[in-house]
């Protein structure tokens, strides 16, 4: 299901198909560094890392990471979308990308779509951001979206120290 087009984006709720998508973009040094090693390492794991995070925070929330598609080859660069986070108590914007895709501003395009999806659909009034303080490209993002550093914090059951970003949505 399409989430929101952007002029060169789609962003579309991810589906057990994009398992070697998944696959390939949780093992790219630069997600298991900036974000997290999720330990999945075949397309099984993949597919069930989908079920169980994406297809159910879908479910759950109404929202979650959605699947960021270049409209002009119909090829998945990406994710971006919103995430409700165990620690945090306003949604969260995510995003990561395959490095093949860098360098071409879709971290801000997608966002700055989710970011207007939050306000005008989800109805959020404020939104937050996660990122490590060494990751200066995606705080470039945040930064760019409007959003501020708030404070630093660590999620429950993690052992790194995370830079909280926010910004007021305003109708």
């Amino acid at each position: 299901m399409t989430i929101l087009e952007t002029e060169r984006l789609t962003l579309r709720e991810l589906q057990p198909y994009d398992a070697p998508f998944m696959l390939e973009l949780l093992n790219e040094p630069s997600y298991i560094l900036n974000i997290a090693d999720r330990g999945v390492r075949d397309l099984e794991g993949a597919r069930r890392y989908l079920e169980d995070r994406w297809l159910a925070s879908y479910r759950q929330h109404g929202f979650g990471l959605w699947a960021v598609v270049e409209r002009s080859s119909g090829m998945s660069t990406g994710l971006c979308g919103l995430v409700r986070r165990d620690g945090l108590e306003d949604v969260d914007i995510g995003y990561a990308f395959l490095p093949a895709f860098w360098g071409r501003g879709y971290a801000i395009e997608s966002a700055l779509g989710v970011k207007a999806h939050a306000r005008d659909v989800v109805g959020l009034t404020r939104l937050v951001a996660i990122v490590v303080p060494q990751n200066v490209p995606s705080i470039r993002v945040l930064e760019r979206l409007g959003m501020s550093a708030e404070r630093t914090l660590r999620l429950p059951g993690e052992s790194t120290d995370l830079v909280l970003y926010a910004m007021a949505l305003h109708a």
